[in-house]
Order: structure tokens, then sequence, then C-alpha cells
């Protein structure tokens, strides 16, 4: 069964390998502008615009073939959707904050509403080939079209930018592409099978066992999967927007049209070889085979 058929919607007006992060085109922005408290996803505490000790003079990360290893493992889940490239070529065109500590602190100010930003277009570029959201494609090309207005803004302009409530009118859009897309599933669906638990939009699942669970349809925007064991489960076509999936089994789960799936969700993951992806995501390196 495939639900989100892409066949024959119209190709977006982005290429989504820009919405990768690209770290040789990045001032090091992740590792200086944002903050992080010492936890088990990080091994020290660091203020927002204060560089991480790992991060040597070229931005490259001194220690990224050992940061799980050394309680680093929230770098490795990380992604900014390519808001670091753009920001450190685009926006400030290729000046480093380094060689120009007079941009140093806008640019670490801007990066954040950046990320906010190419979060979004990851989002609509995704929405803009499923098929059954053909009813609502023209608004969504225009909330695509003004948030890569944003994008482009000057320095001084992005840091005035309300993302807050450019991203309440997107979320509004991605609801009802949910909507579209879920509603063919559950037509398809007669019954979910290994639920025991409620499922739902922020629902807590924590340590949930949903292994096997049909899931296919599923509202799972903001809930709360950590260590939940989700293996060999029907995941296609449930929204997962901004699910905790920190921890979570997902060996031999079926993920291949899943709602809103991002990368740094499946690096918080566990997973294997048998995982099923989205095309224009990556199985992460730390998974079993």
């Amino acid at each position: 069964m495939s639900t989100t058929t892409h066949d024959s919607a119209p190709f977006p007006d982005i290429d989504r390998r820009t919405l990768v992060g690209d770290c040789e085109n990045c001032f090091g922005l992740c590792c200086v502008a944002l903050p992080f408290a010492a936890s088990s996803d990080f091994a020290v505490d660091k203020h927002a615009g204060q560089p991480c000790t790992n991060l040597q003079p070229d931005y490259r990360c001194g220690v990224h073939l050992r940061l799980r290893q050394i309680g680093f493992r929230g770098c490795t889940v990380y992604d900014c959707f390519g808001a670091g490239q753009h920001v450190s070529q685009s926006t400030f065109r290729g000046k480093d904050w380094r060689d120009h500590p007079g941009t140093a602190k806008q640019m670490f100010e801007v990066f954040p509403i950046m990320w906010h930003l190419h979060e979004l277009l990851w989002y609509l570029s995704e929405a803009l080939t499923l098929a059954a959201a053909r009813p609502i494609y023209d608004e969504l090309r225009s909330a695509l079209t003004e948030t890569q207005r944003l994008t482009q803004q000057s320095p001084d302009k992005l840091a005035k930018t309300d993302v807050a409530t450019h991203r309440a009118e997107v979320n509004q859009l991605l609801l009802r592409t949910s909507e579209l897309v879920r509603a063919n599933a559950r037509r398809d669906q007669k019954e979910r099978r290994g639920l025991k638990k409620p499922i739902g939009r922020g629902a807590d699942l924590i340590g949930a066992n949903l292994k096997g669970a049909d899931l296919r349809g599923g509202n799972l925007r903001g809930a709360y999967l950590i260590a939940a064991d989700l293996s060999s489960a029907d995941l296609r076509a449930a929204d997962l927007i901004g699910a905790d999936l920190r921890d979570a089994n997902l060996c031999g789960a079926d993920l291949t049209d899943s709602l809103f799936l991002t990368q740094a969700q499946l690096n918080s993951a566990k997973g294997d070889a048998r995982t099923k992806l989205p095309p224009n995501l990556t199985r992460p390196a730390h998974w079993s085979a």
C-alpha cells in the first residue's frame, strides 16, 4: 500500500539537497551560535555565542569521529537543514566571523532564525510532492515562495523577522496536508493492530511497546516516543512532525511514506538495515547492520 503517491505531484521549486547541512561551506555556526548544557547529549556546558572547545581554526570538529564516545551525542543528531551554509555564504557573503568579528553577534543571532525558515522549506517542499495535497498546492507553493523570500533578506531584516508568526501560518497548511494524506491512509485501513496506548498529537508514548503496531495514517505530531519500541511497526503515512524519537527502536520499521520525517529524528533513533526509509533521507552510520 502506498498512501502518499508522488507521481502526479509537481516538482517543488527547490532542490532539497540545499536543505541538508554542508559543514564544508559553513563557519561552524552550530558549534558557536547555539548553547548546550551538560547532559546525556553533551559532556559540558556551553553558552550561546561561545565557540565549542572542539572547534578548530578551519571550522572543522577536532573530535568528529569520537563524538558519541566522549559524550557529545547531541552533535551527531543535529541537522541545520542547510541554514549554516546559507547564512555563511549567502546572507554574509562568505565573510566569516573570525576575520570579520564585527559580524559575529548578528551572524549568531540570525542563524537560529534561518534554521526555522529552512526547516519550514523542508516540510513545504515535501508537502508539494504529495498527490493527496493537490487541493492546496497553490497555497503551499505561495507559502514556499514567501519562506524562500524571507531567507534572502539582509541580516538586519532577518533579525527582525517574526518567524514565530510565519511558522504558525505555515503549520496550518502542514496540518491540512497531513489530514488530506492521512484520510487516504485511514480509508485503506480496516483496523489498527498492536496498540496498547492511545496515540494522537503530543501523546506520551515514552518507552511504549509498539512493536509491530499498525500506525498507518496515525497522528504522532509532537509525540514523545523516547525509547519506545517501534520495531517492525508500520509508520507509512503517519505524521511525525516534531515527534521525539530519541533512542526509539526503529529496527525493521517501515517509514517509507511517513510524513515530515527529518534526518535529525532518524539520527536520534536506533535502527538497522531492515528499516525502510524515505528516499530523501540517509541511514545513520551508528545504526546496526
